[in-house]
């Protein structure tokens, strides 16, 4: 049994059939002719008539979509893209102010040259800058030779240096024409002391006995004070002292200046700054000089170079007291006392030698 429309679809296919083929034709069409679209525009045909004008602003805006276009109802956020964490982040190097430079490596001091150790009485080292200003020594100590405890300095094979004892109450009893045997040229005789405590002027009980057997022994003679003066004028009145008790002899070796601490206890010269100590030595120093004799300065290395101030005492010779085979201070000396504990003929316990780099009885 047929309903009266069957006669109208002899195909079989109904409108609805034919109006998806339709629809979907269609769609298939549009998306063809956008790719052929998209196509001719990113890869326009080339031409060979030139150069080509550059886009301007609004053509090149036209194509690319929009933002929006792309991100459409996105929420995602930077946060939100893990991939960030792929890569090390750079620490920037810290930049150098203008002008900024290097700073130098520090020498060291014990190898450059350019200072010298020095020992305070406590022990304690230190390594001082040494003053391109003061006058340095000019020796060459591998001409130095010790020939039975007595140092002797040549120059062109010739012996250019000068035998000498320290002597005082303490070495007793000295026979000096043994010592002149001995190979002894010149004495330093210790005319008296102030006391480190009560600050009296005390002549040595045996200077009057010293002074004239080493003259008759024919030993060249100087002399020296152990000071212990805390103003210039106690200064003044020790040289006075020492002129006085000089008088009748030759004295052509200086008349030197001895100021120290005491070992074991306070000496009056403990509160004295560097400065105070400098003035009142040359008070000394000029005192000896203006009485016609040859001034110096004695002291071990510490007191040379930190109690005192060199630079105010040039005019002066210095006397050092170093106990070494080899003295390291730099700066300019005439005598060097180098031993305390040797042996001679003539003195029966410890003998204090010394070397005297000048001739003081041709000077």
């Amino acid at each position: 049994m047929r309903l009266p429309d069957d006669n109208n679809d002899k195909s079989g296919m109904t409108p609805t059939i034919v109006s998806t083929i339709v629809a979907v034709s269609m769609f298939v069409l549009v998306i063809l002719v956008v790719v052929l679209y998209i196509n001719h525009r990113q890869n326009p045909p080339r031409r060979h008539t030139g150069a080509q004008p550059a886009p301007t602003a609004g053509a090149m805006a036209e194509s690319y979509p929009d933002t929006k276009d792309l991100i459409g109802d996105s929420t995602l956020t930077p946060d939100d893209l893990d991939f960030w964490d792929m890569y090390p982040e750079e620490t920037p190097e810290p930049e150098k102010e203008a002008g900024e430079t290097p700073k130098p490596q520090e020498s060291d001091p014990s190898t450059d040259g350019r200072h010298t150790l020095v020992v305070d009485r406590d022990g304690k080292e230190e390594w001082v800058l040494i003053s391109p200003y003061l006058p340095k020594h000019d020796y060459d100590f591998t001409k130095l030779v010790c020939q039975s405890d007595l140092m002797k300095y040549y120059e062109d094979g010739r012996q250019a240096s000068f035998v000498g004892v320290d002597i005082s109450k303490a070495e007793g009893y000295v026979d000096y024409n043994k010592l002149k045997k001995a190979g002894v040229d010149f004495v330093m005789l210790r005319v008296g002391a102030r006391g480190y405590s009560s600050g009296q002027l005390v002549i040595d009980e045996y200077f009057t006995d010293n002074i004239k057997r080493a003259s008759d022994a024919k030993l060249e003679i100087g002399l020296y004070f152990f000071s212990q003066a805390i103003t210039e004028a106690e200064a003044i009145e020790e040289a006075l002292v020492v002129l006085q008790q000089l008088q009748g002899y030759t004295v052509k070796y200086p008349i030197a200046f001895d100021m120290e601490y005491v070992d074991n206890d306070t000496s009056r010269v403990e509160g004295l700054s560097r400065a105070d100590k400098t003035t009142i030595a040359k008070a000394f120093l000029d005192t000896i000089r203006f009485g016609g004799y040859e001034p110096m300065i004695y002291g071990d290395k510490n007191w040379l170079i930190k109690q005192i101030d060199l630079s105010k005492l040039t005019g002066y010779d210095v006397w050092l007291s170093q106990l070494e085979d080899v003295p390291d201070y730099p700066y300019r000396f005439s005598m060097w006392q180098y031993d305390r504990q040797a042996s001679i003929d003539g003195i029966s316990g410890n003998a204090s030698l010394n070397i005297s780099f000048i001739d003081y009885s041709e000077k």
